[in-house]
């Protein structure tokens, strides 16, 4: 299991808990238009970081990007291993090639 396994598990077990008591289960209260929305903010914040080319924040910024991720696939029940299946298929891919073979 990787790191990223191991917070998709505890997100998920979240997707149940009060509100009160996870900063998780109160994004999930909020519905899946609310975690994509955090996801969205997260990345810009990320953006941000990376083009004032501040590495300490843009650390920071990703591990939140990765993090609101998680939670907005989980929102959305879909898996990790999914995401990275995908990955796993474009391998090799030359970037070009695989947007031209996307369906429009």
């Amino acid at each position: 299991m990787s790191v990223l396994h191991d917070l998709e598990q505890v997100i998920i077990s979240r997707k149940s808990a009060d509100p009160e008591s996870s900063w998780t289960a109160k994004l999930f209260a909020k519905g899946p238009q609310k975690c994509a929305e955090k996801f969205g903010e997260e990345a810009i914040e990320a953006i941000i970081a990376a083009a004032i080319d501040d590495k300490e924040n843009l650390t920071y910024e990703a591990a939140d990007v990765l993090y609101h991720m998680l939670v907005m696939l989980a929102a959305r029940d879909i898996a990790l291993d999914d995401v990275l299946s995908e990955l796993a298929r474009r391998q090799g891919l030359s970037g070009i090639a695989e947007k031209a073979a996307r369906t429009p």
